[in-house]
Order: C-alpha cells, then sequence, then structure tokens
C-alpha cells in the first residue's frame, strides 16, 4: 500500500482504518470479525488505526487493544480523542488526561501517537442551528481551546502520554478557520472529504458548514490532514445498510443518499462499485495524507482496498463526479 506524508508519523499509509464500524456505529458487526478485520488490515498494508471513546463506547478501542495485546505495534500508529465540550480552563486537562487514561486501558497502551479534539469548534457566542441543549457537552469553545485545550495537549506530549495531537475540522466552519490560522497549529486535522461536499448528521452546529472550505485552508496553512466521511454515512454506496435513527438524528444522512442517486448511476456507468469510486475521490485530495474507512467488516474493508490499488481519479472523471452532483 502507498506510504505517503504525515507529518506526525513522518508517513502514513493511504488508508487508515477507522473505528466506528469496529464500534458499530455503522451497522451491526461482532467481536470476532472486528479483531479479523483490523488483523486484515495490518497484513495489507495499513500503518494507522483511529478509534475513540464513542465508538460503541470504548468498543472499538477494546478491538485494537485485543489485536495487540502483549504484541509490539510495529510500524502502525494509534490515534484516539476526547468529546471534551466546554469546561472551565482549570478542568481541562483533568477531563483530556482521565479520557486518555481510559482509552489507554482499553487499548493495553501506555500511550497513543495521536490525540485528536473529538469536539466540535466554535466561536464563544456561536448558537447551534440546531441540539442546541448540547451546545455545551458536544462542542469547544475558541477560548477554551486556546486557553486550556492546546496547554493541556502540550502537557500531555511532555508527559510522554501522547506523541502529538489535533483536532477534527467539525463544528462551526469559521471557527475552524480561526483555529487553522492561530499561533499554535494543530499537528493534523479531520477534514470531511466527499463528492456531495457534506458532513450529513454530524453537521449539526453550523447550518453553512462547508467542508471544502475547512480542505482547501487546511491545505493552503500545511495543517496534515486525515480525509473522514469519505462514502457520507453510506449516502455515496450502493444502499444504506441500516435504518434511520428512531430519534430522527441521521435523516440529514438518508436525505444524502437520495441527493446521491447522480453518482450512483455515473458509477454504473463507468462499471465501478460507487463505495469504490468515493474512496478513490477522497484519495484524490490534494495533501489528503490518508482516508478513514468506516468498516465493519472484512468484506468493506476489500472494497476499500481495491479503492487505492486502482489509483487516484483523473482530474476529467472528478470534475465530471462534481458535474452531475451539481445539477
Amino acid at each position: 500500500m502507498q506510504q505517503r506524508q504525515f507529518k506526525p508519523f513522518d508517513s502514513v499509509s493511504a488508508l487508515t482504518l477507522g473505528g466506528g464500524g469496529l464500534g458499530q456505529v455503522w451497522g451491526e458487526t461482532t467481536r470476532e470479525e472486528a479483531v479479523a478485520t483490523v488483523n486484515l488490515a495490518i497484513e495489507k498494508g495499513i500503518t494507522h488505526l483511529d478509534v475513540a471513546p464513542m465508538y460503541g463506547k470504548g468498543e472499538a478501542e477494546r478491538v485494537v487493544g485485543e489485536v495487540f495485546k502483549g504484541k509490539d505495534l510495529g510500524d502502525v500508529k494509534i490515534t484516539t480523542k476526547c468529546r471534551l465540550g466546554t469546561l472551565p480552563d482549570d478542568e481541562v486537562y483533568e477531563r483530556l488526561n482521565s479520557s486518555l487514561n481510559k482509552s489507554l486501558d482499553n487499548l493495553n497502551m501506555e500511550r497513543v501517537d495521536l490525540f485528536l479534539l473529538h469536539s466540535q469548534l466554535r466561536q464563544d457566542d456561536f448558537q447551534l442551528y440546531t441540539l442546541n441543549e448540547y451546545r455545551e457537552t458536544n462542542t469547544t469553545s475558541l477560548s477554551c481551546y486556546y486557553n486550556a485545550v492546546i496547554p493541556a495537549f502540550e502537557r500531555l506530549k511532555e508527559e510522554g502520554k501522547i506523541g502529538s495531537w489535533g483536532i477534527g475540522g467539525l463544528g462551526q466552519t469559521q471557527a475552524i478557520i480561526e483555529a487553522l490560522n492561530h499561533s499554535n497549529l494543530p499537528k493534523a486535522i479531520q477534514c470531511v472529504v466527499n463528492p456531495l461536499n457534506s458532513a450529513g448528521a454530524i453537521g449539526y452546529v453550523d447550518e453553512d458548514f462547508d467542508p471544502h472550505k475547512i480542505l482547501r485552508e487546511s491545505q493552503k496553512v500545511g495543517v496534515p490532514i486525515l480525509a473522514i466521511r469519505a462514502v457520507q454515512a453510506g449516502a455515496l454506496t450502493l444502499e444504506m445498510d441500516r435504518d434511520p435513527h428512531p430519534s430522527g438524528f441521521d435523516i440529514k444522512d438518508f436525505e444524502d443518499y437520495d441527493r446521491a442517486e447522480p453518482f450512483r448511476g455515473l458509477a454504473s456507468d463507468w462499471e465501478i462499485n460507487p463505495s469504490v469510486l468515493a474512496h478513490r475521490y477522497a484519495l484524490s485530495a490534494e495533501k489528503v495524507s490518508s482516508v478513514i474507512l468506516g468498516v465493519k467488516n472484512r468484506a468493506e474493508l476489500l472494497d476499500c482496498l481495491d479503492a487505492e490499488s486502482a489509483g487516484p481519479l483523473t482530474q476529467q472523471q472528478i470534475t465530471e463526479i462534481d458535474k452531475v452532483l451539481s445539477k
């Protein structure tokens, strides 16, 4: 598998195995199948595993911990995260440290290579356009981020518990742009990269959330990029393999599935699995170091491996994809 430049690790495989599928965020799987999927990923040259406490209430971390228990990681790098919210400055380090300690216990490890802020960024006075009742628990204000989160991350790095730190590129578009122009830049960012230019259900903070704008700013300032949402929660696949959540929270993902019908038509014309095409689209984005996969089993992983081995799309193909989805 192709290795790409990624400053926090020096290099990283073009594909990253994400923990969402392992933690059953994207439908059911078993512990046995999840473990087998991790082992296959490593066998096929994937060198980065991206997990979080939120993925199955720690299940994704425990799967990785089971795979590597008593073993050397070798070239494999591990990322985990913490959804912090907005706290008083003097409580931030303890919350991050506590979350990290629980993750390390799940992983059976003493450190992780990358630790990301999993809550979405916003300007201090910004109100969420939906779910504003979760503003303090699910989003981090810029003042909290600047004054407390960055120093806490740096302290954890000095203590040897993390190799580097970064942010998720979700939240209020302008707040993320500001964070990308701060004097202390994140060492990595996760950017939504898909032809729908959509974060779907998780784009609940900013009604005008613009993933392309965040991707372009990350490219401009040179923050290393990990791509997420390549198939937009299943919207860019042949069919959604889960039912809508009873709460209606993920309705946007299903609306995106309908919006992506021209994309599936184009994939059919080109005789390409739409999931493979969507992953190739993300892999073709400029300065993307690795595309994080949301697979939950070996069959889905094999489709993604096919996408990587097929190589990047041509500019003409990218233009055609963008054109059919802009109509």
